[in-house]
């Protein structure tokens, strides 16, 4: 079994892949104050690892979630990082602070759809992330995610609540709380459709992919076709263990 660990904003996500399932998948906060060593052992006890691959989005969590790993495993981590082989050519892009979860998810949706393929990864921040079919990262946009937007409005605006995010029932809010739950869902999936039409106009047809933990509730919003895989991320990092383990080029 392989390991491949997400490191994100809001959750560390760690999930067991055997071949090209998922076994599991695990979650801790993303706490620097936890003693990773500890967590992880306790998390992943009985778990037999062949190695471990990670991306993270949070730079000081990398090393102490690396060294969590090497302590259950046995083995060295691949941190996949702007050095690391992944078949995708970045050249034009400026990767001073490319988030390395935007690579892993095109990786995989370039080996499962190939390209051109553009991904919307709806999380802490909703990414997008355009690859073309010859494996060039293109570049993408990043939004503020649904969550997010919807704490600063009721940060912000005194009359409106904190609001947590659930399936529509309608399409119009009958109350203050479902208008704003309801414009975050229906705004995200319009954004979306808006943004895949232009994308069209500059690159022709192409693989719209959703993943993200919002992503299940704003794909059955969609008008355009989608394809939908939650566990992208994790698929992506196996894949970027295997080209590296194995001495594949592509």
């Amino acid at each position: 079994m392989l390991l491949a660990v997400d490191i994100g904003n809001t959750t560390v996500a760690v999930a067991g892949l055997e071949g090209e399932q998922v076994a599991f998948v695990k979650r801790l906060p993303s706490d620097p104050a936890l003693d990773w060593i500890t967590s992880l052992k306790e998390l992943l006890e009985g778990v037999e690892a062949q190695g471990a691959v990670l991306s993270s989005v949070v730079p000081a969590l990398t090393g102490p979630v690396g060294e969590g790993l090497e302590a259950v495993t046995g083995r060295p981590v691949l941190v996949v990082d702007k050095t690391t082989h992944t078949g995708l050519d970045l050249s034009g892009y400026d990767t001073a602070n490319l988030g390395m979860d935007r690579v892993v998810d095109c990786v995989a949706a370039l080996a499962r759809w190939g390209g051109p393929a553009a991904v919307f990864d709806m999380g802490t921040a909703t990414t997008l992330s355009v690859v073309d079919g010859q494996g060039r990262f293109l570049g993408g946009m990043i939004l503020p995610g649904l969550a997010l937007g919807l704490e600063a409005l009721s940060a912000r605006a005194a009359q409106l609540p904190p609001v947590e995010l659930s399936p529509p029932e309608g399409l119009l809010g009958t109350d203050t709380a479902s208008c704003m739950k309801y414009g975050a869902l229906y705004g995200a999936a319009g954004a979306i459709e808006g943004i895949v039409g232009r994308l069209q106009e500059e690159l022709g047809e192409l693989t719209v992919v959703l993943t993200g933990g919002n992503s299940t509730l704003v794909r059955p919003l969609l008008r355009i076709p989608a394809a939908w895989e939650p566990h992208l991320t994790f698929f992506g990092l196996g894949e970027i263990w295997k080209r590296n383990t194995k001495k594949v080029r592509v």
